[in-house]
């Protein structure tokens, strides 16, 4: 595919008019954009046809080809020039998605949806042997939809499709940077000793819920810095309450529609950071800097890898990723312990790109940890901060 602007245009996908006023929309031409893109995908790859599935609020492919977020199940059947289908699942989610979607009409996926778009595809696309497929479809639902043809799966392509943002996209992402900030703000402003985690994750909810955001993801780690049992953020919130001497680790995402940012910060709760918390974050700080001065365009995922030396040649390790892509999925660079399907040399970094900086810096024996970082912009000169929360290691729940 080429660059992004010379694209050519695509047909007609019968586009409903959203409903005015009622929901924010990106403009014509952002839809355009992406409809384009995605013919240029099947093109490039011989394809007639592709296959966009989501599950359970999982499968940004849908939204970002249609703007209809994912609830229970939704497929999008997208011939190459279109016109598109989506099929949407339960009943009563389905003039909801009318409302909001584009780029597609809109159709209840009836008993099974799976069992629709098979339906849908052997009535429409004539006998085309090779269907595309992006998102999370189960393995039993490909057996379904295949039958006699072969399905080529298009994530790693899509994924490509994502990693750069364009204008308007950063305009939203923006939006979602601000709901992440009052989030952590809120987090350190009303966090108070004796509240369980759970309570902490309501701070952190009730900060953007009202401003039109929804929750990606709100992972807490409370330990005893004297005692220390934990080195990176929970998935899932604890019935432990938090005490003076704790350090407290966060990594926060508030979304908008789907574009959220992202903050990892460590706070040491009614006292200063022991020495040893502290020397932790230094460390992690230092790894930070130097990898938000490599994120250049042109640099590879090798020279990011390189500039996180500081926490090796402390001695020390980490548990989470250092680095990876994100909006629009978790996306490549990954640069972390697990080794990834990407060639970290060849990998290279562009402008408008949009990469998480998170270095999760550990003891060598896993009891203690820390973790600082967040969301940058890969700019025409370097990394661009986009978040406005204090970097450091701060005190909070102090009267």
């Amino acid at each position: 595919m080429g660059p992004r602007d010379g694209l050519v245009p695509s047909a007609d996908r019968g586009r409903s008019e959203p409903a005015a006023g009622a929901y924010d929309h990106f403009s014509d031409a952002e839809m355009d954009r992406r409809a384009r893109a995605i013919d240029a995908m099947l093109e490039a790859n011989e394809l007639g046809c592709a296959v966009l599935y989501g599950a359970e609020r999982s499968g940004s492919a849908v939204q970002w080809a249609t703007e209809w977020p994912v609830t229970r199940e939704a497929a999008l059947v997208w011939p190459a020039g279109g016109p598109a289908t989506l099929l949407v699942q339960f009943h009563n989610h389905v003039p909801n998605a009318s409302r909001m979607a584009r780029n597609a009409e809109v159709a209840w996926g009836g008993a099974s949806t799976i069992e629709s778009v098979a339906a849908l595809l052997g009535r429409e696309r004539r006998g085309d042997r090779r269907i595309g497929v992006i998102g999370p479809l189960p393995a039993s639902a490909g057996q379904r939809i295949a039958r006699d043809r072969e399905l080529v799966f298009l994530d790693s392509a899509y994924a490509r499709l994502r990693a750069r943002k364009s204008t308007e996209e950063l305009e939203w992402l923006r939006k979602g940077v601000e709901l992440t900030d009052v989030a952590v703000e809120a987090l350190a402003r009303g966090a108070a000793v004796g509240m369980t985690e759970a309570e902490l994750c309501d701070l952190v909810e009730r900060a953007y819920i009202g401003r039109g955001g929804t929750n990606h993801i709100h992972y807490l780690a409370a330990t005893s810095m004297t005692d220390p049992s934990v080195a990176v953020p929970a998935q899932w919130p604890s019935r432990r309450a938090l005490s003076q001497g704790d350090a407290l680790v966060c990594e926060v995402s508030a979304s908008y529609w789907g574009y959220p940012g992202q903050l990892l910060r460590s706070f040491a709760v009614g006292c200063e950071p022991t020495e040893a918390y502290r020397d932790l974050h230094d460390i992690a700080d230092e790894a930070f800097s130097a990898i938000a001065s490599a994120l250049v365009p042109g640099a590879t995922a090798r020279d990011l890898e390189r500039a996180s030396a500081p926490i090796v040649a402390a001695g020390l390790t980490s548990i989470d990723d250092l680095v990876h892509g994100f909006v629009g999925g978790y996306l490549e660079p990954v640069v972390g312990r697990a080794p990834r399907p990407v060639d970290l040399d060849t990998f290279v970094l562009e402008k408008d790109m949009t990469i998480v900086v998170q270095p999760n810096v550990v003891s060598t024996d896993g009891a203690s940890g820390v973790q600082t970082g967040e969301l940058l912009l890969v700019g025409e000169h370097g990394a661009e901060r986009v978040h406005r929360f204090p970097r450091g290691f701060a005190t909070i729940g102090v009267d």
